[in-house]
């Protein structure tokens, strides 16, 4: 954003001054520094708010001045410029929190756009930080562990809505945290201290969930011995959590419809009607959209529940926060078993950093108990990690040997906007979103990758 202030970092001048003067066009005060050493003296006494920063210096290099940057602000957006990219490089600089890499000669397309990004993080991790102090939400909102951008564009979303009593519809791939979500809404609204209730239409039987949700009288139907109060009356006056709302009949979709609209239920087998109170926060992992076009649910319902939505990246979205969860669930299943465990071995994160998780953050926790049960020492090493019936797979094996970085996450990219856009139905916002890109970064890509 125009008038932030970008410190190049570089030791060699006529990169220093093109990157540097290109950035002062764009509007950005630009400060310079011919080492890492000085750069970081400009960092302990001005306010900067990203780094761009040569990988290989004398003294100290471009890792050096990351770690010591993030000492400094933990926040701050930091670019790591090199002609000597690695695999191993790029994961070191991932667990150490640095935003991006670009590859030498620059492209001042791919340059403007990471500046941007990075930017917009930076703003998004003040701004949420703001948030959170504004609803008591404290350093983890929710208790959701987030650092990378991605999910940071998420929880900003869910900040911002929680405090309101607008009808939320949190998607996401299964073990993304959709329920951790709901919670944190309810208890960062003026409903925490009412009933929090869930249901999740999957579990259930698809005669039973009209019951379920809304209740029946005695004799209403055959087994229906005793009167029973449905979820929306147990959650009167607080909040309702609807998992996997695809599962919901056509039929109870239209009463749900009305409650949205009226606010009042009636018991199956009653005729009469009970005026509720209720925040609706629902979720599903599929696409609603497509549902409602292929008419299997309808658009009129979809419409009140998407109010505000908020879109939960996979885990292979946001690597930023494996380091962070890694620590967080050693600690936590550590205790439980009464176990010491240092931490993990540089060989196990750069297997947990590479790996796809197809069960997302519900995945990683489950590998890091089985890790600390199986762990023979204070450390956990690659052997601990194997999981019985499943293999340990590197995003990275299923690339041709011999390529690049850039290559290798070109190649990636390319797969992941291909398969957005299949999902997305070749709507661009859409993809955008399941992407957790602005569309205008997703239009560079198209352009960049030349995809349609």
């Amino acid at each position: 954003m125009a008038g932030d202030t970008i410190l190049v970092i570089d030791d060699e001048a006529s990169q220093r001054e093109a990157v540097g003067g290109y950035l002062r066009k764009r509007g950005f005060t630009v400060l310079q520094a011919d080492n890492g050493r000085r750069g970081l003296e400009i960092l302990q006494g001005q306010v900067v708010d990203l780094v761009i920063t040569d990988l290989r210096m004398p003294e100290l290099d471009g890792m050096g001045v990351l770690e010591a940057a993030r000492q400094t602000n933990p926040d701050i957006g930091v670019v790591l410029v090199t002609a000597f990219g690695s695999v191993d490089g790029a994961v070191d600089a991932m667990q150490e929190g640095a935003f991006h890499y670009l590859e030498k000669p620059i492209d001042l397309d791919e340059l403007d756009e990471i500046v941007d990004r990075a930017l917009e993080r930076s703003h998004l991790v003040s701004e949420n930080e703001l948030l959170r102090e504004r609803i008591g939400g404290g350093a983890q909102f929710g208790g959701i562990i987030a650092r990378d951008p991605a999910m940071e564009e998420a929880l900003n979303v869910v900040a911002r809505a929680a405090p309101s009593r607008a009808t939320v519809l949190v998607r996401g791939e299964s073990g993304t945290g959709k329920e951790l979500v709901a919670r944190a809404v309810h208890d960062a609204s003026p409903r925490a201290d009412k009933p929090f209730v869930g249901v999740n239409c999957a579990a259930l039987n698809k005669g039973l969930i009209e019951s379920e949700l809304f209740g029946h009288e005695k004799g209403a139907f055959t087994g229906a011995i005793d009167r029973r109060v449905g979820r929306f009356e147990q959650a009167n006056g607080g909040t309702l959590f609807i998992d996997e709302l695809a599962e919901i009949p056509a039929e109870v979709q239209v009463k749900l419809l009305r409650v949205l609209q009226e606010r009042k239920i009636e018991r199956v087998g009653s005729g009469t009607e009970i005026e509720v109170d209720v925040r609706l926060i629902g979720a599903t992992h599929r696409d609603l959209q497509g549902l409602v076009a292929d008419g299997g649910f309808r658009e009129d319902l979809f419409y009140r529940l998407n109010v505000v939505s908020v879109q939960l990246p996979p885990l292979r979205s946001r690597k930023r926060d494996i380091p962070v969860l890694v620590e967080h669930f050693l600690a936590r299943y550590a205790e439980e078993n009464a176990k010491t465990i240092e931490g993990v071995s540089k060989e196990a994160m750069d297997l947990l950093m590479r790996y796809v998780y197809p069960g997302n953050v519900r995945e990683l926790q489950n590998i890091i108990e089985r890790a600390v049960v199986m762990a023979r020492g204070d450390v956990v090493t690659k052997n601990d990690l194997s999981l019985e019936g499943q293999e340990m797979q590197s995003a990275a094996e299923s690339l041709p040997s011999g390529t690049t970085l850039s290559e290798q996450v070109e190649d990636l990219e390319k797969k992941a906007i291909a398969e957005a856009l299949q999902q997305a139905n070749g709507i661009q916002s859409r993809a955008a979103d399941i992407l957790g890109l602005t569309e205008r970064n997703l239009r560079y890509k198209l352009k960049k990758y030349g995809l349609k």
